[in-house]
Parts: C-alpha cells; structure tokens; sequence
C-alpha cells in the first residue's frame, strides 16, 4: 500500500455542514450528494449524525431545528432571487448603453 492510498483527507466544518445540508435542506439522497462531492455515503451519514446530535445538544428541540431549516432554506431562496435581481440589472443597464 503506498503512501497516498492510506492518506486521510480532512474535510473543513464548513464543507461538512454544506455537504449536510444539501442532504437535509435541498433533498439531496445521502448517495447522490455523497458520489457529487467525491466522498464515501456512509461517511456523510457519519457527519449527519454528528450535526443531529450537535444541534440536540445544543438545546434545539425538534421544532426549533424544524424551524431552524425552514429559515436557511428561505435564507437560501432569497440569496439566489437577489443574485438573478442583481444579474438583471446588470443585463439591462448594458441594453440601455
């Protein structure tokens, strides 16, 4: 075995979060994120787990982490509007040289 197969990778807080969440705020199969994002799928279920357990240690009860999703996946809507909004404008003001 070389060197390069027995090396672990680490992955960022933040890659694991939006690897998450792409599971359980966009929808996401475990296996279909897993196999875009390069990585195993039972190592993101590992990672789902362990931010279930963070957010119910945290204190949130089932509602509050309910309501917690609903306002990223809002939070996440509204970005991408204002991205288009910005775009259009853009277009437009180029049309208007």
């Amino acid at each position: 075995m070389t060197s390069e197969t027995s090396k672990r990778r680490n992955y960022t807080e933040d890659f694991k979060r939006d690897a998450v969440m792409l599971v359980t705020d966009q929808g996401y199969k475990i296996s279909e994120a897993a196999r875009s994002l390069g990585i195993g799928a039972s190592l993101l279920r590992r990672w789902r787990q362990e931010f279930d357990q963070g957010a119910s240690a945290a204190g949130l009860s089932i509602d509050e982490r309910e309501e917690l999703k609903q306002l990223r996946k809002e939070n996440r809507l509204l970005r991408m509007e204002k991205e288009i909004l910005k775009k259009a404008s853009q277009y437009f003001a180029k049309e208007m040289k």
